[in-house]
This record gives C-alpha cells, sequence and structure tokens, in this order.
C-alpha cells in the first residue's frame, strides 16, 4: 500500500531515518541550561529523579514515569506550567542513559519510559458519554528560548481525565502529549496513536493542538507537505523549503494520501465559545500555485500543497495524519486541529486564559457530537 520513498532527497533528509537515541544529546543536552535558567524546574520531581540508579528495576522505572506524569499535571493544575513535566522527562532520560544496561534493553526501555511519561499508555476511554481525545506538543524552539513554554502541552496536561458537563450529556476527556521531532512522525507515532481509536470508533472527537498565531485558529484545510525550514527539538532539518515541499516519510515510504483534506470539527459551535481570542475558520493555505482562500476541498483537487492551514511544520502534519487516518477508516467522527494564540516564554494568566478557552471550545463542540 505504501510506495517507495520519492528519490532525490536532500542529505539532511537522510537524518530523520536515525533513531531518536542516536540524536538525544541534542535534546537532552539542554537539560543543564534549563536548570540554569529555571532553578526550581525540576523541583517537584526530586525524589522520583533521586530513585534512578543503579540497581533499580525496570518495573519502577515505569512507575516513576507514570508518577511523573499525574505529577506534571498536579503542577500544571497548579501553576499553570507544562515545562517541569518536559524536562523531567529529558533528565529522567539521560540518568537511564548511564544505568549499566545493555543497549538494546535501554533503548526498549528509554521508549517505554517516553510512552507512558507522555500519558500515552495510561488513555482509559469511557464507555459512557461522549468521548475525546486531545494531544498537547512538547515545547519547541529551545536554542532561541530555553524557558520557552507551549499553551497546548499546558491543555493536555490540565484537561486530562476531566469530565465536562454538557446539555448534551457527560463530556469525557482523555489526552497525551507529543514529542516535537521528525522522527517519531516518519516512525508512525501518530498514526500508531490513533489507529485504535478511529478504526473503532472508541471515541466522539480527535483534537490535536499546537501553539500558533495571535488568536485562534481551526485548520479547515490541512496539507500533506512539509516546507517549514525550522528545526526539530533534535535541531533536525528536512531540507524543506516554500519552494521545495516535501513528502513526509511514513516508516520507509512516503505517505500516500490526497494534497489535502479536510477536518470535520463543529466549527460553528466551537467559535460560540467565550474567551479574550477571536476564534477562526481559516481557510489559507499555500500551493505551488498560489495562496488563496479555499472554499472547499474540490478546488484543492489540482493543487500541491506547499502549506496546510496549519503551516507547513508538525501542527500542519499531526493535523493531516489523523485526519488521514480518519478517511481511512471512513470514520464518521469530528477530527480536526486547533492552533492556539502565540505565547512568548511563559505567561501565566495568558496560557491559563488559552487553557480555559479550549475547554469552552470542547464544551460546545459537544452540542453537535
Amino acid at each position: 500500500m505504501i510506495k517507495s520513498w520519492a528519490t532525490g532527497l536532500t542529505l539532511c533528509m537522510s537524518s530523520l531515518l536515525l533513531s531518536t537515541s542516536a540524536l538525544a544529546d541534542v535534546e537532552e543536552g539542554r537539560v543543564d541550561r534549563a536548570v540554569a535558567a529555571m532553578p526550581t524546574v525540576l523541583a517537584p520531581f526530586s525524589a522520583q529523579l533521586s530513585q534512578i540508579k543503579a540497581g533499580i528495576s525496570d518495573e519502577e522505572l515505569i512507575q516513576i514515569a507514570a508518577a511523573g506524569w499525574e505529577i506534571g499535571k498536579q503542577v500544571a493544575l497548579q501553576q499553570a506550567d507544562d515545562r517541569p513535566l518536559y524536562w523531567f522527562r529529558l533528565a529522567a532520560k539521560q540518568k537511564i542513559r548511564q544505568l549499566p544496561l545493555a543497549e538494546p534493553d535501554k533503548n526498549v526501555l528509554l521508549d517505554q519510559f517516553e510512552q507512558v511519561s507522555r500519558g500515552i499508555e495510561q488513555v482509559q476511554i469511557s464507555d459512557v458519554g461522549k468521548r475525546v481525545l486531545l494531544t498537547g506538543f512538547d515545547p519547541f524552539f529551545l536554542d532561541r528560548n530555553i524557558a520557552q513554554s507551549n499553551p497546548s502541552g499546558l491543555a493536555a496536561l490540565q484537561l486530562d481525565g476531566k469530565q465536562l458537563v454538557t446539555p448534551n450529556g457527560v463530556l469525557h476527556i482523555e489526552t497525551v502529549l507529543i514529542p516535537v521531532r521528525f522522527a517519531d512522525f516518519d516512525q508512525g507515532m501518530i498514526e500508531t496513536l490513533v489507529q485504535p481509536y478511529l478504526q473503532q470508533r472508541r471515541i466522539d472527537m480527535l483534537v490535536t493542538v499546537s501553539m500558533g498565531r495571535k488568536d485562534f485558529d481551526l485548520e479547515r484545510f490541512p496539507g500533506k507537505r512539509r516546507s517549514a525550514k525550522a528545526p526539530d527539538n533534535l535541531n533536525v532539518f528536512t531540507g524543506a523549503s516554500n519552494d521545495t515541499p516535501l513528502l513526509p516519510p511514513l516508516h520507509h515510504g512516503a505517505m500516500v494520501g490526497p494534497e489535502f483534506v479536510e477536518f470535520s470539527l463543529p466549527v460553528a459551535a466551537m467559535q460560540q465559545a467565550q474567551g479574550p481570542y477571536q476564534i477562526n475558520d481559516n481557510r489559507e493555505v499555500e500551493t505551488l500555485s498560489g495562496t488563496f482562500d479555499a472554499s472547499s476541498l474540490a478546488q484543492l483537487s489540482e493543487h500541491v500543497a506547499v502549506q496546510g492551514g496549519g503551516g507547513g511544520y508538525l501542527s500542519n502534519e499531526i493535523s493531516y495524519r489523523t485526519v488521514r487516518m480518519r478517511d481511512l477508516f471512513n470514520a464518521n467522527i469530528a477530527v480536526g486541529h486547533i492552533h492556539t494564540p502565540r505565547i512568548a516564554g511563559y505567561d501565566k494568566q495568558q496560557e491559563q486564559a488559552i487553557v480555559d478557552q479550549i475547554t469552552a471550545m470542547l464544551e460546545k463542540a459537544a452540542t453537535e457530537l
């Protein structure tokens, strides 16, 4: 089903085939600078970090990862801060790499630690009411600002396990955090995550969230290709640009699908959510033929994508991949992406206002599910 990856990729693109462990020193290597800039960032996790030492069992390490997720959620609720969990995960992985374990076993353990500390293994979909799976992202562009926060990650941490009472019944929310790393996307992380929920119709809505522009944007038409020149959190560049948009890999082939897809979020209902920010139904796309507001998916059928509504980076890509999976399984489920207002560094009040308005959007969306 998956075609072979097209030839002519740039040399820097080949680095995406490396495992994340081979580049881990880039992301984990920022921990000391983060602690210097934010001296208390790891304080909530001091007990867990002190337990990672020679002799600890695999089971105990996974318990520490699970505890980290729960503590990260508590910190998010108390301080409106997503950053401590991100830096705990990296600090813990640094210590795990130093344990006297065989490399294959160590890499498997590191992968398990990632999954659990991101909430992926703890998703519990309710059998009653309406059910939402929501994803947020890690902080990113940390070489520009080591203290950068990401309100989408805060939303995921604050909303996990939350039950909202709506006019249409109870809305159950489960969440996970997604890394800002091309390699995870290339290896099929997003498809693996969402497939059981879409294929088996276990959820009523799938919402991906990331940090974006001035206001909220509901990204109607995700595009297939990468075009952003920006690096990920491992400082990997894809070699893509607006002039040469590239097909994202999926496992060891190029991802198959149309140039654009259309989301299925209940836009009109979500735009009724009250808060300080405007909520836009964003239809703007960029193609090799130019930039315009698309009126329909049919209008885009003959165009080559440069940027979808969500841009040409991983925000757009997670949206495309999830909508593509919805279509693959013919799932009549609301699926789409929310871009939040952009935050410079960290702003507790502003980020809490963003999460509160996202919560209101979900409540409004529940009336249409």
